[in-house]
């Protein structure tokens, strides 16, 4: 089973302004794929996300973050998780975008960023619930085998 940490990023979800819906659904929506260890709701403040990102590589196997990846002068997310990154996945936001896209333009305004840190995924949701439901559809199937190929499988990809 693979592990999680769960990360929502919200100034009034860190202040108990706001419910976390979006954290939910990332957890309900994995529980026959993954355990998820950890769950956090941080101010959006590039600092605080780099050092809770750094808290849990190597601790879990998929790092999922949700919020800040917009255009407002808070939305830090995309900039904390590439401070942290070593590789860069981009077909992964890629392909939440293109996805988003076929339900609203405003999809290509996102900045989410996916990439490998030691032996964890880390990959940036929306900050909408409707929106992360929706991208992780997309990329929840991959995710098993991006976590083997992380850890060091040598199975061959193509069938």
């Amino acid at each position: 089973m693979i592990t999680v940490a769960v990360i929502t990023l919200s100034d009034k979800g860190s202040k108990g302004e706001r419910k976390d819906e979006s954290g939910l659904i990332i957890a309900d929506m994995l529980k026959e794929l993954a355990e998820v260890k950890y769950y956090d709701v941080l101010p959006d403040e590039k600092d605080l996300i780099k050092e809770k990102l750094l808290q849990y590589v190597n601790k879990v196997d998929l790092i999922l973050t949700t919020g800040g990846t917009g255009l407002s002068p808070r939305d830090v997310t995309p900039e904390a998780t590439r401070d942290v990154i070593e590789r860069e996945v981009p077909g992964i936001a890629e392909a939440m975008r293109i996805e988003g896209l076929k339900k609203t333009r405003k999809s290509m305004l996102s900045r989410a960023v996916a990439g490998v840190k030691g032996q964890t995924l880390i990959i940036n949701l929306p900050g909408s619930p409707k929106a992360v439901r929706e991208n992780l559809k997309v990329i929840l199937d991959v995710i098993p085998h991006a976590v083997e190929k992380i850890k060091g499988s040598t199975e061959e990809c193509a069938r």
